[in-house]
C-alpha cells in the first residue's frame, strides 16, 4: 500500500545521494535543495498558524494562514544553500546572515560577519545551517540570537545532517529550542567531521574540495 507524507524515507533518498561520495556535483546541489524543502515543509507543520476568513469565487470560506513573524538565519557559507528553499514557504521571511568560520585545530568558531534585522520575541527565528557537528558554530549563532532578543522556544534549527555530540551540546545550554534535521549519525573523527557524514558540505556544494 503507498503512504503518503512520508518525510522520512524521501530524506533518506537524498540524504544517501548526498553522503555518495561519487554524486557530482550538480546531483549534490539538486539534492541538497531537495532536502532543504522537505526539512523546510516538516518546520512549516509546527509553526502555528491561525483561522482566517476569505472569499473564494463562489462563497467565504475559512482557511490558515501562518500566525507569527518569521525570520531566516543562514549562517555563512553553507547555510545560504538552504535560504532559497525555505524562501518557497516562508515568502515574507526577514533574513538576517551570520558569518562563523571554524578554525580547522581548535574546532572554535569565530564571528567575521552579522547583519540581522531587529527580532520581536514572539518571532520564530529558523536558523539554517546544512551540518552541526561540534556544536560550537551553532552555540555561537544561538548566544548572539539571544542577546538580540530572540526567545529560546521560538528557535528552531534547521539541519541537514547532524553528530550526536553536536546536538547534545546544544540541548545543555538552549533546552527549548527545537531542532530539525534529515539524519543523525553518532561520531565525530579526530579532525571534527560527522561520521560517515557526507564530507565538507561546503566544500563540495560550492567546489572548493
Amino acid at each position: 500500500m503507498f503512504q503518503t507524507n512520508d518525510f522520512k524515507k524521501i530524506k533518506n533518498i537524498y540524504l544517501t545521494n548526498l553522503r555518495n561520495k561519487n554524486t557530482s556535483r550538480s546531483d549534490f546541489r539538486q539534492n541538497a535543495d531537495l532536502i532543504s524543502r522537505i526539512i523546510a515543509q516538516e518546520t512549516l507543520t509546527i509553526i502555528e498558524t491561525e483561522t482566517i476568513t476569505i472569499q473564494t469565487p463562489i462563497e467565504t470560506t475559512i482557511g490558515l494562514q501562518i500566525k507569527p513573524k518569521i525570520m531566516l538565519i543562514p549562517i555563512l557559507r553553507s547555510g545560504m544553500s538552504m535560504l532559497e528553499p525555505f524562501l518557497y514557504y516562508f515568502k515574507n521571511a526577514s533574513i538576517g546572515v551570520i558569518g562563523l568560520k571554524r578554525d580547522e585545530k581548535t574546532a572554535i568558531a569565530h564571528l567575521y560577519y552579522q547583519n540581522i534585522p531587529k527580532i520581536n520575541k514572539s518571532e520564530i527565528v529558523i536558523i539554517l545551517d546544512p551540518m552541526i557537528a561540534t556544536g560550537g558554530t551553532g552555540l555561537a549563532t544561538l548566544k548572539i540570537l539571544m542577546q538580540l532578543g530572540a526567545t529560546e522556544e521560538n528557535i528552531i534549527f534547521a539541519s541537514i545532517i547532524n553528530s550526536t555530540e553536536g546536538i547534545n551540546a546544544i540541548k545543555a545550554e538552549f533546552p527549548k529550542i527545537t531542532i530539525l534535521q534529515a539524519g543523525i549519525d553518532n561520531k565525530l573523527n579526530n579532525n571534527k567531521f560527522i561520521v560517515p557524514g557526507l564530507g565538507d558540505f561546503g566544500d563540495r556544494y560550492y567546489g572548493t574540495e
